[in-house]
This record gives structure tokens, sequence and C-alpha cells, in this order.
């Protein structure tokens, strides 16, 4: 399944159901009056929805499915590593507490790790390690040794 596609179409159904005029325009012979060319632009560029405004359950089904898979513990083998931070600090913050809360879920979250452990757990994930442990740390999120050679996530 391209999960990218599928996500697409799930955020293109979305917008439908929240914009009256996207959901008149399927198939309804409004959307071909002159006011509504933005309208039957929007709707044209739907591949689960033909000409006539029959909606391809096939295809909307895939982004059903690959919403469930977003929502799994299967998710992260199926998106990418996260190559780019948020650059405001707090919402880059909140990227980081998530991975390794991810990452401590599968290692175990009473576990100490060491740093090499952590460090290679978290580049499954994300391109810039050092980035996300350190947010985690400053976040009060991970706790580490005086030495910094091993890291436990700080109990809620």
């Amino acid at each position: 399944m391209d999960v990218q596609a599928a996500l697409g179409r799930a955020r293109q159904v979305i917008a439908v159901v929240m914009t009256p005029k996207l959901l008149a325009g399927l198939g309804n012979d409004r959307a071909h009056e002159p006011g509504d060319e933005r309208i039957r632009q929007a709707v044209a560029r739907f591949d689960w929805v033909d000409p006539d405004g029959a909606v391809d359950a096939a295809l909307v089904g895939q982004a059903k499915d690959a919403v469930e898979l977003l929502r799994s513990d299967r998710a992260v083998l199926h998106v990418g590593r996260i190559t780019d931070l948020p650059l405001d600090a707090g919402a880059r913050q909140e990227v980081s507490t998530a991975v390794v809360r991810l990452v401590f879920d599968r290692l175990g979250p009473s576990r100490r790790v060491p740093e090499s452990t952590l460090n290679a757990a978290l580049a499954m994930l994300v391109a810039d390690v050092a980035l996300v442990r350190r947010d985690a740390v400053d976040a009060g999120v991970l706790t580490r040794t005086a030495d910094g050679s091993a890291y436990a996530l700080r109990a809620e």
C-alpha cells in the first residue's frame, strides 16, 4: 500500500466532509455552474471520485486502512525517518518526547540503556539522534547518569 497516497486521499475525504461546497461538488450539477470553477478543479484532483461523482470505495478503503495503520504499533515500519525536526523548540521537544517514549516502549520503560543502544534505537526513527536525545533530557523525559553513559525514561 502506498501510505502517503492513501493518507492524501484521507485528507481529501476529511476536507470534503468539512467543506459543504466540496461535498456539494461531488457529482452535483452545481459544481458545473460558472462561479464554481475552484470547486470543479478541486474535485477533479480527487482520484477517488469519477467524473460522474461516484466514489471509488476501494481507494477510500485504502485511505481508511492507512489511517488505521498509522494508529497501530506497525506505523513506524511504514513511514520514513524524521529528517526535519520543527525549528520551534517547543514543537521539536514534543516530537522528541514522542520518539523517545516510543523507543522506550520497545526497549522497556523501566530499563536503563547505554547511550549506544539508545542512539541505535533513535537512529531508526530520526536523523538527528543527538538533538532528540538532548531535547528529551531537557524536557525531563529522560534521565542520564552523571557520566552520560546510560539513559532511562523518567517515571511519570
